[in-house]
């Protein structure tokens, strides 16, 4: 029986279609519709050769020859069968070794932290030429982003040969990423890591943390930025997706219920007895509270630590053997960090 030859191509393309397919899912694995499809498209032009020829198939199978030559194709199909699972294994588990001396494509304890806890897919639009400056500094850092969370997809866009879709997200300047999830979004300008986390934080999360500053005192503002000021830890936090704001303790009756932690930092004059007892309160409803004083300063908390068997003694620690202090022996410089909850992970900050 004569094959039909219009229809040969069909197993061509099948065979074609179904290697595409093996080979984009290895390049794009986050693009798994295509994949489906040039798989979909395989098996439907397989199938139709099969039906067609099933005759000339079964006439042909049955011969010497046949037989003979089958063991060799069973054994190609093998190899070419462990190949392709081998590459569909390597796209999902695949394994990365820094060998950079300053370890610069490693994430940082926190970010891998923040990626485990994930709750949701996030897409990251990175606007970007491969000519521009943060190409490919993003590239490589989303790359491990990517590598650390299935949640992560990432797409570059050159905002020039794709003008539309820079329009659209009303994109002014290149090396910028747009993180997207579930209707909320946060642009960044710079591929630093600790950039990338803080919006990926914040995209992902349904509700900020509420930190409140103590005022009153005289503590530093939030917005002096010189070197006593504190907009550089308002920054920061802002970045680490914290709600940063002040609270005025003579003024308001109680620490709102929201606020994730009350910090008092730094304050010239004594806080009262009823802003102490206020904080008491507030720490006793599981309120989380951050001291920083000066020492020799007339802001006494020493009544509100003694209800907690704390104080704060009088005096300054100096460190008399420690050359890096450059005369100034009250700049204490830590270099380890014995192991406990408090500074497990201060040495990869």
């Amino acid at each position: 029986m004569e094959m039909n030859l219009k229809t040969i191509p069909l197993g061509v393309i099948g065979v074609v279609l179904a290697a595409a397919g093996a080979v984009g899912y290895s390049l794009v694995p986050e693009r798994l519709w295509l994949v489906a499809l040039l798989e979909g498209s395989a098996l439907l032009c397989l199938g139709m050769f099969v039906v067609v020829h099933f005759s000339g198939l079964k006439t042909f199978s049955t011969r010497r020859s046949t037989r003979v030559g089958a063991n060799s194709l069973l054994m190609i199909l093998l190899f070419f069968g462990i190949l392709v699972i081998v590459n569909f294994l390597a796209a999902r588990h695949s394994i990365r070794w820094d060998l950079s001396e300053n370890q610069n494509f490693t994430l940082a304890p926190q970010t891998y932290r923040v990626l485990r806890s994930l709750p949701r897919e996030v897409t990251v639009t990175v606007f970007t030429r491969e000519k521009d400056p943060g190409y490919q500094s993003y590239k490589e850092r989303l790359d491990s982003y990517r590598q650390a969370s299935s949640k992560i997809s990432v797409e570059f866009v050159d905002p020039e040969r794709q003008p539309k879709i820079a329009q659209q997200y009303g994109i002014t300047r290149t090396d910028t990423a747009v993180f997207e999830s579930a209707g909320h979004s946060v642009r960044v300008n710079a591929p630093s890591e600790v950039e990338l986390t803080g919006a990926l934080i914040r995209v992902s999360q349904d509700s900020k943390k509420r930190v409140l500053f103590l005022e009153g005192h005289g503590e530093p503002s939030l917005d002096d930025r010189e070197r006593t000021g504190l907009s550089a830890a308002r920054e920061i936090l802002f970045k680490q997706g914290y709600d940063v704001g002040t609270l005025s303790l003579l003024k308001e009756a109680a620490v709102p219920d929201h606020t994730a932690i009350l910090v008092v930092a730094g304050p010239r004059r004594p806080v009262t007895a009823e802003e102490q007892e206020r904080i008491h309160t507030y720490v006793e409803k599981g309120g989380h509270l951050l001291l920083l004083i000066d020492p020799d300063t007339p802001a006494d908390m020493n009544p509100l630590l003694k209800r907690w068997g704390l104080g704060l003694g009088p005096g300054v620690l100096v460190d008399l053997q420690d050359r890096l202090a450059q005369g100034d022996l009250t700049s204490l410089l830590v270099r380890t960090f014995t192991e406990h909850e408090i500074t497990q992970d201060l040495s990869a900050a």
